[in-house]
This record gives C-alpha cells, structure tokens and sequence, in this order.
C-alpha cells in the first residue's frame, strides 16, 4: 500500500465519479498550492528564493490574484519577483544588442540575429517557468504511482476506475506516459486496453451529445427533449482541454 498522504486524494477523487478524476485531483492540489504560497510560506527564505527565481505561469499568476486571500504577501512575492526579473533583463537584454556598423568597411556582425534570439528564448522559458507548475508535476507523478498500484493490487479501486467515466485529452496523455514508466508489457496491455475502451465510449457519448444540441436548433426538434445535451459544449470543451475557466457555467 502506498502512503496515505498520496492515496487519500486519489481515493477520494475517483470517489466523486467525475468526468475526470485527474482534473479533480490538479484543482485540488493547484487550490492547496496557491494558499500555501500566499500563507507563512511565502515568508519563508528558501521558498522566496524558489518564487523569485522560477516565478509563475499565467493561469497561476490569475489563480493567486483571483484568490484575494493575501493581497499583501502576493505584493511581496512580486516585489522580490519583478526586482529579480529587472536585474535579469538588464544584462540579458544588453546582451541581445548587435554592434553599430560605424562606417561602410566596418564589418556586419554575422551572427547578432542567434544573440537576439538566444535572449528572446531565454525570457520564454522565464515567463513558462512555475513554482506551482513544479510542484504539481512533481505530486501528480505520485498519484499516477498510487493510480497504478492500485489498479493492480486493490479489486475495488479497479472497477471504480473501469466504471469512470472517461478523461480529458493532457490526463490521457498523462496515463499514457505513466504507463510506460510505471508499468511492465503486460500490465500496460491490459491497462490500455481497458483504458481506451472507456475512452472511446466516454468520447463516442459526448460527440453523440454535441450533434444533438445542434440538432436542437432545427425548428423540427424545438419540442424535443434535450436528452443530456444541454450542457455538451462546456464538456466537449472540457474534455478536449481540461479544466477550464468558461464564462456562465
């Protein structure tokens, strides 16, 4: 049995029997992650010597904004953060300037395209880089230990898996890749193949379902029963993309 401290959420993730389990388990660990951050943490020397350096994503940047549970300690996070950005930019970017052709003979400075662009791909990877994103990865690739343990050692948690209903596109890659690492041929074999099964008629559904809202709009149906199509382009969109933030639902 894998430690509780990683079995617990899984279990109780796939306890809620939603779209999909994986996305539950990111939202609540991404929610613990922004309060930790915001909380006495964020005090902490060896914590604002991660955020400074590693920063985070947009989404993250918005989750810890939109929390309003410390307005303050994320001012401090962004003072030290932009003041590590500014000195950062300052040498890099002096470096990204090519040297002025003073005159008709002076030579043109071959290679002063690779310097600007070796600065722009270095802010790219700064502004990807996440402390949350980091640390999301790391624990996810625990739960993905404690998904597969389970799956073959734990008869219940098996069928409660097998009778999901199915996962969005980045946690299907996410257990794919799991697989590989976690799993021998002939468990990967049997996981996959249970696994696309239960995709296929989760996705089979869903598309069943878009074609019948817009079917809906045909004045012939406009009597008709919504069946489970009501909400399908939320959903299709949710599932093709994961969770994300939609306007009125």
């Amino acid at each position: 049995m894998k430690e509780k401290i990683y079995t617990i959420p899984v279990h109780d993730a796939y306890n809620q029997a939603t779209a999909c389990p994986l996305c539950t388990l990111e939202k609540t660990l991404t929610d613990e992650l922004v309060a930790y951050y915001l909380g006495p943490a964020l005090m902490e020397p060896d914590v604002r010597v991660v955020t400074n350096d590693r920063g985070f994503c947009r989404d993250h940047w918005r989750g810890l904004y939109d929390s309003e549970a410390n307005r303050l300690g994320l001012g401090l996070l962004l003072h030290t953060h932009v003041g590590d950005i500014t000195d950062d930019l300052h040498k890099s970017l002096g470096k990204a300037i090519p040297v002025p052709q003073k005159g008709l003979f002076s030579g043109k400075q071959k290679d002063y395209k690779d310097k600007i662009l070796e600065v722009a791909e270095a802010i790219e990877q700064r502004v990807q880089s996440c402390a949350i994103c980091d640390r999301l990865d790391q624990t996810m690739g625990h739960y993905l230990d404690v998904i597969f343990y389970e799956y073959f050692h734990e008869p219940e948690f098996r069928r409660q898996f097998d009778a999901g209903h199915g996962y969005c596109l980045p946690h299907l890659a996410l257990l794919l890749r799991g697989a590989a690492r976690f799993l021998g041929q002939n468990q990967a074999a049997e996981f996959i193949t249970n696994l696309t099964t239960q995709q296929h008629q989760s996705l089979s559904a869903l598309r069943d379902d878009v074609e019948w809202f817009t079917l809906k709009f045909d004045y012939r149906n406009a009597k008709a029963d919504w069946k489970n199509s009501k909400d399908a382009l939320p959903r299709a969109i949710r599932q093709l993309n994961g969770r994300t933030d939609l306007k009125n639902q």
